[in-house]
């Protein structure tokens, strides 16, 4: 992934140029990626891994979930575009942002964003969260596949997350600006 990318400093005084969300923005309306799952992240082109079904199964689990429980003054959606900054533009497996006029949009603001890790737990902590905070998503959760618990990173403060808390089997998930929702930790994982 991005450990691959080249050394800046082996190809001094040249440098490489990022791209830019709105020119990836043109290019995918371009039809550049339609045989590619990629994200923007830090102005590269990230490829993003196959889901597994433990993936799938949790992230549709969370997304019905958080459907059930809203209203339509929300959008839910899952592995759809965040406008997060103008480097970057990850594709949360769930994220929740108050509904826009407007139709055709990658929202730019979340309520609440979620990825679900299976492979992916190293970008999703060290990459994403520093991203999300530059944002100032209010609160992010990393649902760890592998460990059957929950990251939780709240509190935004100057590209990072000032608290960082792990829920586990038992607990129950409560986000801090969607206080009318709850959800139980295991029943994401067992489905029970």
């Amino acid at each position: 992934m991005l450990e691959s990318m080249l050394d800046p400093a082996v190809l001094a005084p040249e440098t490489l140029r990022p791209l830019r969300r709105r020119e990836y923005e043109q290019l995918v309306e371009l039809g550049t990626f339609d045989d590619e799952r990629v994200e923007l992240l830090r102005g590269q082109l990230v490829t993003m891994s196959p889901q597994g079904a433990s993936h799938a199964t949790v992230t549709a689990r969370i997304a019905q979930h958080l459907i059930r429980a809203l209203d339509d003054s929300f959008d839910v959606r899952s592995h759809s575009p965040f406008a997060a900054t103008d480097d970057s533009e990850p594709e949360p497996d769930v994220s929740v942002s108050r509904r826009q006029r407007r139709h055709a949009y990658h929202p730019s603001k979340a309520l609440l964003l979620i990825e679900v890790a299976a492979s992916s737990l190293r970008k999703d902590r060290d990459i994403k969260a520093a991203i999300y905070a530059e944002n100032g998503a209010p609160e992010y959760w990393i649902f760890d596949i592998r460990t059957k618990t929950v990251h939780v990173y709240t509190r935004p403060r100057s590209g990072r997350y000032a608290s960082t808390e792990k829920r586990v089997r038992g607990d129950v998930l409560r986000p801090t600006t969607l206080p009318e929702i709850s959800i139980a930790v295991s029943k994401m994982f067992s489905g029970r």
